[in-house]
């Protein structure tokens, strides 16, 4: 905590130094990529509700997504990864209609996502989200990752695909198995064996995707729960452990698509 305090004041005396058309602050793309708490919104600190997290953001800058949890709410979006360096625009955001008891924090968030037209580097650690005054409106930290790579590392068994449960009883219960030093994947989708490699990505430490899975050729008299299971892998674009251990598979909009529980 006194390093977080720490951070924000330091984030607020470069804010009155510099603005975002610094040639000194200027960021390439790829700076901005991974996961980022807001930790300042126009000039205030942010003062998580009880219970709640730091809202956070995250780029995506090889496909052009942006993603996050805006206090309450799940957001996504997308931006144009051939803008000129240092320009972004986040005015089309989407994102979950849930209701939390204290929403303060949440809508300070949206209102000034809706304004933000670049990015700069603040500091070392830090990058700032300005609007077209060049005057930074929030201050992003680099979020520290509460997932690693090698934590799916081992066999898992898959208990939802789709946000189906897989039933219990199969004669072939689905299951992956990582190696995660070679980045190989197999396991079996209900019927057919699947093998193949995983793709990463440095700049995001939850990035993960199945573009190069094979699988053989059975056909099985139910096909269902392999049909959920593939077409799930498909679309996983990041990790995360899930709060009873499990570990979480998403899609580009941050939709839980697999749910993993060791064996």
């Amino acid at each position: 905590m006194k390093k977080m305090f720490v951070s924000l004041c330091m984030a607020s005396a470069l804010i009155g130094l510099s603005s975002c058309g610094s040639t000194k602050s200027v960021a390439t793309l790829s700076s901005i990529g991974g996961e980022w708490n807001i930790i300042e919104i126009n000039g205030t600190a942010v003062v998580p509700a009880p219970n709640q997290n730091f809202p956070f953001i995250g780029f995506d800058t090889e496909n052009g997504r942006v993603y996050g949890n805006s206090g309450c709410n799940r957001m996504m979006g997308s931006f144009d990864v051939n803008a000129k360096p240092g320009t972004i625009n986040l005015g089309t955001m989407g994102g979950t209609r849930m209701a939390c008891p204290d929403m303060t924090v949440e809508q300070n968030v949206l209102s000034a996502l809706t304004q933000v037209k670049k990015y700069k580097k603040l500091g070392k650690e830090n990058m700032a989200l300005c609007n077209s005054s060049n005057r930074p409106i929030l201050v992003l930290q680099k979020k520290e990752a509460t997932t690693k790579l090698t934590d799916l590392e081992g066999k898992w068994m898959i208990k939802e695909a789709a946000g189906e449960a897989i039933p219990e009883g199969m004669e072939k219960e689905p299951f992956f198995e990582f190696r995660v030093a070679d980045k190989k994947m197999h396991g079996t989708a209900g019927c057919n064996m699947i093998n193949g490699t995983f793709n990463t990505e440095d700049e995001n430490p939850i990035a993960i995707s199945f573009p190069q899975m094979i699988s053989t050729m059975m056909a099985c008299p139910d096909m269902e729960v392999e049909g959920r299971v593939l077409k799930a892998l498909n679309s996983v674009r990041t990790f995360g452990k899930l709060a009873d251990g499990g570990i979480g598979l998403y899609d580009a909009d941050t939709n839980l698509v697999i749910v993993l529980v060791k064996k």
